[in-house]
């Protein structure tokens, strides 16, 4: 871990310095949540004929409850060998593969319907979010029915479930709603 290669850098007098790179972790601030409102950031995979895992439900469910926002981080796959090819011994890699928000959001809707434990609803805001920091960033609020219909073309792409909304939050994320009346102040 870096903290390990600091200490060892110190202790032989060797000078070090940290460079932050550029994280959608703190750059989901652009759609007007406020970054310290945030629960434990979920990921959400590609799901396959056999493999369905909603392991994240609970953190999910977890978060609502606390009223905090959730950022969903969607999967990508790149430089991924399939099964096929990897039972095979060839390494032959596979086109690459972007989750989209409109994925992110049926697999949500799926598991909602099937874990019933009321972590979202027909009026839950949602937030997507695509390119973010490109010159085509794209940012979204509104219900999961309204951004189903939203083309957020090109990846990459992000997802947040919105918690509780404070006011001002609510004032610079309806900036981005499709239906201002979506963004509510208050309990999710």
């Amino acid at each position: 871990c870096s903290s390990d290669l600091m200490v060892r850098c110190q202790e032989q007098g060797i000078e070090t310095r940290v460079i932050h790179n550029a994280s959608i972790i703190n750059a989901v601030g652009c759609c007007g949540l406020q970054l310290y409102r945030f629960g434990q950031v979920l990921s959400m995979c590609f799901w396959t004929e056999t493999w369905r895992p909603d392991s994240w439900y609970p953190r999910l469910l977890a978060n609502k409850k606390e009223g905090v926002h959730t950022l969903l981080l969607l999967d990508i796959k790149v430089k991924e060998v399939s099964d096929e090819n990897l039972a095979r011994g060839k390494k032959i890699y596979e086109k690459p593969r972007f989750m989209s928000i409109h994925q992110a959001l049926e697999q949500l809707k799926e598991v909602e319907l099937n874990r019933q434990g009321g972590a979202i609803n027909e009026s839950s805001v949602f937030i997507g979010l695509a390119r973010v920091g490109s010159s085509t960033q794209q940012v979204v609020a509104g219900t999961m029915d309204e951004l189903l219909k939203v083309d957020f073309g090109e990846p990459l792409h992000s997802l947040i479930l919105a918690g509780d909304i404070h006011e001002c939050e609510a004032e610079h994320t309806s900036l981005f709603a499709v239906n201002k009346d979506s963004i509510k102040i208050g309990r999710a």
